[in-house]
């Protein structure tokens, strides 16, 4: 059977300078739909992914903590950290009766961004991509460490925002015994903000295993 992945929730937790604060609610609304906005966010959001493992019978709850920290440096650049955090528990995997929780690995984006949008009012950033092996189990990740290129692209127009990140990562250094990463992300996102300020988000996450050479 194929893997079924189920979003649970996706909860940001904010700290709003006094600047943001001033703004009206329809900025913010457009700012917390910008993934390389000037805001500090730490969103949190919990997957639940099923038909894993021997004989698809394992299950996994991913709890993703996302915080995102933009620095600025000058007058026209900001540098945007986005850090995933994965706190996992999983059953059956890769054997049945096996459980594991603990601590992923780490994936840490840096984009560098220009504070204004372009003539076209594209909002860009480019960066580097880094795999941090920091599980905490074997189980948990794949005891390499990877870097590449992460890039994210998006267009805010009255209430809609669409936009696409993506990012590449090769494994260089790590266990020898552990199969290496070439893996390519795709993540096309877009949101609606309703007259309530309530926003209306949809994104598909997608990754190519080169090695494996399949999706």
């Amino acid at each position: 059977m194929p893997l079924k992945r189920y979003l649970v929730r996706a909860i940001p937790l904010l700290i709003i300078p006094a600047a943001v604060m001033a703004d009206s609610e329809g900025d913010l609304a457009k700012q917390l739909a910008n993934p390389i906005a000037s805001l500090v966010s730490v969103p949190i959001q919990v997957n639940y992914d099923e038909n894993i493992g021997a004989n698809d019978q394992g299950s996994v709850v991913k709890t993703n903590i996302q915080p995102v920290i933009p620095f600025s440096i000058g007058e026209d650049w900001n540098l945007i950290s986005r850090t995933i955090l994965p706190v996992i528990s999983q059953d059956d995997i890769p054997l049945a009766g096996d459980s594991e929780f603990g601590l992923g690995d780490v994936v840490l984006s840096l984009f560098f961004s220009p504070k204004e949008p372009t003539s076209s009012g594209i909002v860009w950033g480019v960066g580097p991509v880094v795999l941090l092996p920091t599980a905490t189990d074997e189980q948990l990740g794949g005891e390499k460490w990877g870097i590449g290129p992460t890039a994210v692209a998006l267009k805010q127009q009255g209430p809609w925002t669409v936009g696409m990140l993506a990012n590449h990562i090769e494994s260089f250094a790590g266990d020898d015994s552990r199969t290496d990463i070439s893996a390519t992300f795709l993540q096309p996102f877009v949101s609606y903000i309703t007259q309530t300020k309530t926003t209306i988000a949809l994104n598909t996450e997608s990754t190519y295993d080169w090695e494996g050479e399949q999706w």
